[in-house]
């Protein structure tokens, strides 16, 4: 651990598992103590996926603070691809990243926490993805030293936490009709709903994982959802997180069968459905899942005071019934002057990937459209 200082603060750069492990009693009071922070924050979040999907030697987590308190940590890694990056610990399986600062302090911690990012990138760009409007990781932009860049990441739908009912006339008059209806159809099939305890955790991931697979099988999983890392970090996580009451694993059940099971991940600031399963099974019954899953959620949203129920990214039709707030992540690029080129190299590369991807896009619907023609040939 390097140390250097600014002020009354201190500001240390954490290279050793070990020691990241061991921050785990004034990480969660610093965390607390940040409004905008998110589930994904959480050192449970975090540090568990450092133990899935950490390499050796790469860990770098800025710290601040005074008198032995933990007042700030931006929680990031190095890597090279191939230009090299310090990135938020997390990656593709998290949804918002951030840096943590304690509010009360904040007009002190931000300018110490961006000093000490600068001074730990050192010959890397400082990416920053998938940063929710309002988030800490603004305040430390704004006040980089170096050269910058700011771009729009993933889309994100949330909705204010309010009855359901309220929620339901969000919606066109036809569609909350046909809500209503589903709902009568779930309620008169008997489902019940039950939050698993932190030990039996690991068996209810077992079956929302399966039940996952089997809801997604021959309609495009994402492969990382079915391999046993993931398995490990989901298990772990929310495990950690049912204990600190930062998450909680729901499972629904018909005639004693669950048939249905759902991660939320809970900060101060939002309540998020993470990851669910359902059986297929269950189209045959009427039963809206989504609409079942998010009905459970804002009432708990709520009862609990948290001001957001967050869809996380994707703009899937099934969200938009619901009409949203949408909400777009940022993406802060970050460099000492002196790299400057490498910068916009990296910011070059990144416009470059959107525009490819946007094109796929563009492109695969089309493709569908050519192969569905094809099918009806030969079955002519």
């Amino acid at each position: 651990m390097t140390q250097g200082s600014t002020g009354a603060l201190s500001v240390t750069l954490c290279r050793d598992p070990r020691q990241f492990a061991a921050l785990a009693e004034p990480w969660n009071r610093l965390f607390r103590s940040c409004r905008t922070a998110t589930p994904f924050q959480s050192h449970a979040w975090l540090h568990s996926w450092w133990l899935s999907y950490g390499r050796d030697g790469r860990l770098r987590i800025v710290l601040v603070r005074r008198d032995g308190e933990l007042l700030g940590a931006a929680p990031l890694m190095l890597v090279h691809r191939p230009l090299p990056l310090l990135v938020p610990l997390g990656g593709g399986i998290t949804d918002h990243s951030d840096v943590l600062v304690a509010d009360a302090y904040a007009g002190q911690v931000v300018p110490a926490l961006a000093h000490g990012l600068h001074r730990a990138a050192r010959g890397a760009v400082v990416d920053l993805r998938e940063v929710r409007p309002g988030a800490a990781a603004e305040a430390v932009y704004e006040q980089w030293p170096g050269v910058r860049s700011r771009l729009a990441d993933s889309t994100c739908m949330e909705l204010p936490a309010l009855p359901f009912d309220e929620l339901v006339k969000r919606m066109p008059a036809s569609g909350a009709q046909r809500v209503r209806a589903k709902l009568r159809k779930t309620d008169a099939a008997g489902i019940e709903e039950r939050e698993v305890t932190e030990h039996e955790v690991p068996g209810a991931v077992r079956t929302l994982l399966r039940l996952h697979e089997k809801q997604w099988r021959g309609r495009g999983v994402t492969p990382e959802h079915l391999k046993p890392r993931f398995a490990e970090h989901l298990t772990r996580a929310t495990r950690r997180m049912v204990r600190a009451g930062e998450g909680r694993l729901t499972e629904f059940r018909l005639d004693g069968k669950v048939v249905a099971a759902n991660v939320t991940l809970l900060s101060g600031a939002l309540s998020g459905g993470y990851l669910y399963g359902a059986d297929p099974d269950l189209r045959a019954r009427k039963v809206d899942v989504a609409t079942l899953l998010l009905r459970y959620e804002a009432g708990r949203a709520l009862a609990e005071g948290r001001p957001v129920v967050s869809f996380l990214r994707g703009s899937e039709p099934y969200k938009n019934h619901w009409r949203p707030d949408t909400v777009v992540n940022q993406r802060f690029l970050m460099a000492r002057t002196a790299l400057a080129p490498l910068l916009r190299l990296h910011e070059s590369q990144v416009a470059g990937r959107e525009r490819a991807v946007d094109a796929l896009r563009e492109a695969l619907p089309a493709a569908r459209d050519w192969r569905a023609r094809l099918n009806e040939l030969r079955v002519r």
